[in-house]
């Protein structure tokens, strides 16, 4: 609350030099009743003071989410979309507290400098955004360049036509085969997600042992719906959790992370309904846990592809 008095200037000019912001800062204030000249409220920056008392209840600054070019990793793009190979730690969208340093900056950056003036909350800044990677998982990440083509995405993870396909180092051998069970909100702990929970819905993942090293895993996921941590919560489930989820496990020494990783997307292209295929090498943290357990590496996961080099 700012208390001040003024004579012979205008409202949103005195105001502005009382609260130390910019006239249009100011006029917002005014034009939204939060300035009081007297008794009455005042809703014309131009009004000019008469040596009245001004009550001012200044607005909470709302932080935007602004434009900001990062070294991630482009794997393809065209006209329509963009695919991403997600670094680990990295946000795909804003939330509460981080509107920096997240994919959604880049995309702004590149294809949607108006949307920082659209949005009400920072939090709900997500142009092009049609999935999601939880913060420290990494991999293939498809972002659409336009509306339309967000709109055919959307509509293909929707109908299932698209095939997810990720790579998990696990503490425990899970069953494999297809996993069916429901996942909502934990009814204790509610930033993490339970099989059964609140408010559960359905969800399925397919599960195969790709090779094991003592009471370690190197785990291919197929996840057939998106629900919020869902194979990290199925694993669990399955009395497998992934090495380094201290979600949903426990921390590890050789990874400072839950290693798992995106590492083969398929979808039908949203122009031309061709089907794309992309695949995002094993990251070097990851390739160093597994082989610090005393993993090795199946044929076709570990190839030129990894441009890694195990030391001698």
């Amino acid at each position: 609350m700012v208390r001040f008095r003024a004579e012979g200037v205008r409202l949103d000019q005195a105001v502005a030099e009382a609260c130390g912001v910019s006239r249009a800062r100011a006029q917002e204030w005014i034009a939204r009743g939060r300035v009081r000249v007297g008794e009455r409220v005042v809703a014309k920056p131009a009004y000019r003071l008469k040596g009245e008392e001004v009550l001012v209840e200044p607005l909470e600054e709302r932080p935007l989410v602004l434009p900001q070019e990062l070294p991630i990793p482009v794997l393809y793009e065209d006209e329509d979309l963009l695919v991403l190979n997600k670094p680990p730690g990295l946000l795909t969208h804003p939330a509460p507290g981080v509107y920096t340093g997240t994919v959604v900056n880049l995309l702004l950056a590149r294809y949607f400098p108006q949307e920082v003036q659209e949005a009400d909350r920072p939090e709900g800044v997500r142009p092009g955004i049609v999935h999601r990677l939880d913060k420290d998982t990494s991999g293939v990440l498809v972002v659409a360049k336009h509306g339309g083509a967000l709109e055919a995405l959307a509509r293909a993870f929707r109908d299932r036509l698209v095939m997810k396909r990720y790579l998990a180092i696990t503490e425990g051998h899970p069953r494999e085969g297809t996993l069916v069970a429901p996942i909502g909100r934990h009814p204790v702990e509610r930033h993490k997600m339970h099989v059964g929970g609140v408010a559960p819905r359905y969800a399925e993942t397919d599960f195969r042992i790709l090779a094991t090293a003592g009471p370690y895993a190197l785990v291919e996921a197929r996840p057939h719906t998106g629900r919020t941590h869902q194979i990290r919560v199925h694993l669990k489930y399955l009395r497998a959790p992934i090495l380094g989820d201290e979600l949903y496990g426990r921390g590890s020494p050789h990874i400072p992370r839950q290693a798992l990783h995106a590492y083969e997307l398929r979808l039908p292209h949203p122009r031309t309904g061709r089907i794309l295929e992309f695949t995002a090498p094993v990251p070097q943290d990851m390739v160093r846990a597994w082989e610090a357990v005393g993993g090795g590496w199946p044929e076709g996961v570990v190839g030129e592809e990894l441009e890694y080099t195990k030391p001698q």
